[in-house]
This record gives structure tokens, sequence and C-alpha cells, in this order.
């Protein structure tokens, strides 16, 4: 009789915990963490590839693995086909911000240090920040696709079967090209936000060119430049291996090719600001 009792409370219990696990797994939050979950491991098994592949690009590179010619081409298509994008966006952006800045400051009698913060706010943050922003978006979605498209259509597996490393063979010249290439858009970009910087300037604010430009050297340093083109070069070679590592391992056809490039663009995002805060607390605190 006691056995019969205990055996019909552990049913009841064991059956309370079914409907009870089937009410949770359909509320909100359990959707939400789980979901949470998913992405956090998805997030997890991306670093470790990202790492990996990044130990094996860099042993190609020491080794002089390189394919110069692809190289070139790579380099053509980070530098040169991303500059229209990226000098309107870094200039569109010093043009608000000279727009909002130089006219309060002239109003409060600081005229002669607008020159001076427009430099440093460009060189040290806007310049590279915006220039990693705008090659993300175009460049680094490029890549994803392409070699998501790659992998879809089974075309890296070809590579691998003809016994040429694929790894040396696509990733080599994009991350190379983009850790070559990304200081002079960075540079070029920089350059125009500062004289974008002073026209803004002296037609909302009639602060004159000559009184800009003075005091734009007053706090830029070498230290503020080296940071800058170091920062450029990890921005860039971070931007074209996340990107091809996230078309490298997509899956699922056309969605699969859809979510890789979405993934690439939004981590590359991520990495950019994550980058940008190390060297921040490094260089500047």
């Amino acid at each position: 009789m006691i056995y019969l009792r205990a055996k019909n409370i552990s049913l009841c219990y064991n059956l309370f915990m079914i409907t009870l696990q089937k009410y949770l797994k359909q509320s909100a939050t359990y959707k939400v963490f789980s979901h949470f979950l998913t992405t956090f491991a998805d997030f997890l098994d991306t670093l470790g590839h990202i790492a990996q592949l990044g130990f094996h690009v860099l042993k190609c590179i020491l080794r002089g693995e390189i394919s110069w010619s692809e190289l070139l081409v790579q380099c053509d298509r980070f530098g040169v086909s991303s500059l229209p994008i990226t000098l309107s966006i870094v200039g569109m952006t010093s043009i608000i911000v000279a727009s909002q800045v130089a006219h309060e400051m002239v109003k409060q009698g600081g005229g002669n240090f607008v020159g001076l913060l427009m430099t440093i706010l460009i060189v040290r943050e806007v310049g590279a920040i915006m220039s990693g922003f705008a090659i993300t978006s175009m460049i680094g979605s490029s890549l994803a696709s392409e070699l998501a498209t790659m992998r879809v259509t089974e075309q890296v597996d070809a590579i691998d079967v003809l016994g040429v490393d694929s790894v040396r063979y696509l990733f080599v010249p994009r991350v190379l090209s983009g850790a070559i290439m990304m200081p002079f858009v960075v540079i070029l970009a920089s350059v125009v936000g500062v004289l974008l910087g002073a026209v803004t300037s002296d037609m909302f604010a009639g602060l004159t060119y000559r009184a800009y430009f003075d005091s734009a050297w007053l706090g830029l340093y070498m230290k503020d430049l080296s940071v800058c083109i170091l920062k450029a070069i990890v921005f860039g070679a971070t931007i074209s291996l996340i990107s091809c590592t996230c078309g490298y391992f997509a899956s699922g056809g056309a969605k699969g090719v859809g979510l890789a490039t979405t993934k690439a663009v939004v981590w590359s995002f991520i990495a950019i600001v994550v980058w940008d805060m190390i060297f921040a607390v490094l260089f500047f605190f």
C-alpha cells in the first residue's frame, strides 16, 4: 500500500514537472534566455575559429606564403573601391561636429581652440572609427558574402581537394590587404575631415582658416599619429579576418550566406569598438 502511494506521488510529480517545463518553454523569459545562450555559444565558437585562422594566416605571412598578384587585387578593392563612401562618411561626420562645436566655442570665447579640438577628435577617433564602419559596411560584407557563396557552392571544398591550402589562398591576401591599405584610407579620411572642419567653422561660426589651422597643431603630437596608424592596421586586419571567417564557415545555402554576412558586419562593428576602447585605455589614460 505504501509502495503504491509512493509510486502515485512519483508519477504525479513527473507529470507536474513535464507540464511545468512545457509552459516554461513557451514563456518569453525562457525564449530570451535560450536565445542568449545560443548566441553566446555561437560567439565562443566563432571566436575560436577567428583565433585559429588568425594564427594560421600569421604563420603563412611570416613564411612568405603570399600570392602577390592576388594581394594587389585585394589592395585595390580594399583601398581604392572604398574611398568614396569612406571619405563621404568621415567628411559628413566632421561637418556635423564642426557645425555644432565651432559656433558654441566662438560664442564662449574659445574660437582659438576649435581647430585643436577638431583635429584631435578626428585623428584620434572619428577618422579611424568611421572609416572602420564604412569599410565594414562595404568591403567586410563583400568579403563575407563572397567566401560564404564559395562555401555553400562547394568551391572551398574543391580548393581543398586540389591540395591547395584554402586559408592561405583565400585569407592571406585579404587580411594582409586590410592591414596595408587601412592606414592610407584613415590618413586620407582624417585629412579630408580636418579640411572640411575648417570650411564648416568658417561658414557657421565665421572662424578664419588661419585661426583654425594655427590651433590645429597645438595639441597634436607624433603619438597621436602613431596610435592612429597602429589602430588603422589593427582595424583593417580585424575586419578582413572576421569577415572571411564568418563567410568561410557559412552553411545552409542562400540563407546561410545572408546570416554569415550579417554576422560579419555586426561582429566587425563590435570588434572595432572593443579595439578602440583598448587603445584608449593603453595610450590615453
